[in-house]
This record gives structure tokens, C-alpha cells and sequence, in this order.
């Protein structure tokens, strides 16, 4: 059974939510603030996190900070009632892997979850190895000669989604769902500097690039011939 940690100060609401998802047969726990939030992330094994960004204490923000540093890469979607889009980028920036807009319906917020759910099912092994590099799951980290690489949490998760579909063409469409959360405005130069970045960190050569290849006009394709997984 699948633990959703619901993070929610508004009891009514909270209730809501547990009633639903229970019935959808997960397991549900609750914490009503930011401060006890990001302890029972960090400390507790959860499947995903449903995160409200106006909280007590810590706001949502900061738990979703917290938790990313601590080295904790549990899908985390935020609940937030606010619009404006430079927000809605900043928890993304800051390792939330999706976000809902209240009023929210909860046919939405049950197929965001359960293709968060799905998505952090198909990472099943533990390490994707390819060169020198290698990219761990369980730890949240690239090593590039047995040394960790320093990745933000948006060019981790570009990463994973590339390497979780190596040999696959990934239009940047589809990149903006699976790494921005669906929804995003952000433009095709945001994906395209985020690749280049990427490229400096995980390539031999990044003009020469031998593994993340650009497909003109359609996307990008991660090239994993030689890799091994543990």
C-alpha cells in the first residue's frame, strides 16, 4: 500500500483528502505544519508528498528545500492557491515535481498522483552507470569517477527522465511534463539551456556531446549503449 504524507493546516481540507485517497487505497498520514512536515519526510519512508505552500511555521517552500537537501527524492506536488507563474517555477527550482492550483478538482489531484506514483515506480534499479559516470537512485546523486557531481534538483530529474527512457526520443513537450510538471509555461530555450548545463556536467566532451544527442526540430535522445545497471 502506497503512504501519501498529506501536508495540509486547514482540517476540513486534510480530511477531504485522506477521505479520497484512502478510497483510492492508499495509506494516508497528515501533519498540519511546515516544521513537523519536513521531519516526518526526512525521518519516515513515503511514496509521495502532498504539500500545501501556506503553512504554519515553515511554508511550503521551505519544507520542499529542506527535504531536497536532506537527500530525500520523494515526488513532492504542491497545493497552492497562488497564480502568478514565477512562483509556481521557484517550487519547481526547488525540487517539487508537480503542482496543483486550488480549487483543484479531485479527478485532477488523483491522476497527478497517480502518475507521480507510477513515474517513481518505473526508477526500479538502483544505479545506471554509463562512461565514468554513474547515477544513483537511492542516494539522489551523480558520480563522475567515483566523485559526486554537483546537480540542481531541475538537472537531476532532467537527468533521471532521460536516462529512465535512454534510447527514446523525448520532445520537449514532453521533457516540460515529466521534469517541470505538466502545465508549465516556460519556453523551448529554458529546456534547451537546461540540457547544455547538463551536458558540461555528464559528457566527455559537451560540444561533442556523446550521450544527451539533439534531434533537430523534435528533441533530445539519451544514448546509454554500454550502460549497466545495479
Amino acid at each position: 500500500m502506497k503512504r501519501i504524507l498529506i501536508v495540509e493546516d486547514e482540517p476540513s481540507i486534510a480530511m477531504v483528502l485522506e477521505d479520497d485517497l484512502r478510497r483510492e487505497g492508499y495509506h494516508t498520514e497528515t501533519a498540519a505544519d511546515g516544521d513537523r512536515a519536513a521531519r516526518r519526510a526526512i525521518s519516515e519512508r513515503f511514496d509521495l508528498i502532498l504539500l500545501d505552500v501556506m503553512l504554519p511555521g515553515k511554508d511550503g517552500f521551505e519544507v520542499c528545500r529542506e527535504v531536497r537537501r536532506a537527500g530525500v527524492h520523494t515526488p513532492i506536488i504542491l497545493l497552492t492557491a497562488r497564480t502568478q507563474e514565477a512562483e509556481k517555477v521557484l517550487g519547481l527550482e526547488l525540487g517539487a515535481d508537480d503542482y496543483v492550483t486550488k480549487p483543484y478538482s479531485a479527478r485532477e489531484l488523483r491522476a497527478r498522483v497517480k502518475a507521480h506514483l507510477r513515474r517513481a515506480g518505473a526508477a526500479t534499479v538502483d544505479i545506471y552507470r554509463f562512461d565514468d559516470a554513474e547515477l544513483d537512485f537511492m542516494r539522489g546523486e551523480l558520480r563522475r569517477g567515483g566523485r559526486p557531481v554537483d546537480l540542481s534538483a531541475l538537472e537531476y530529474k532532467l537527468l533521471s527522465a532521460f536516462v529512465q527512457n535512454a534510447g527514446r526520443v523525448l520532445t520537449r513537450a514532453q521533457l516540460l511534463d515529466r521534469v517541470w510538471g505538466p502545465g508549465t509555461k516556460v519556453t523551448d530555450r529554458v529546456v534547451d539551456n537546461q540540457v547544455t548545463n547538463l551536458r558540461k556536467k555528464i559528457e566527455p566532451e559537451p560540444e561533442r556531446p556523446r550521450y544527451l544527442i539533439s534531434l533537430r526540430g523534435i528533441g533530445y535522445r539519451f544514448d546509454g549503449e554500454g550502460m549497466t545497471e545495479a
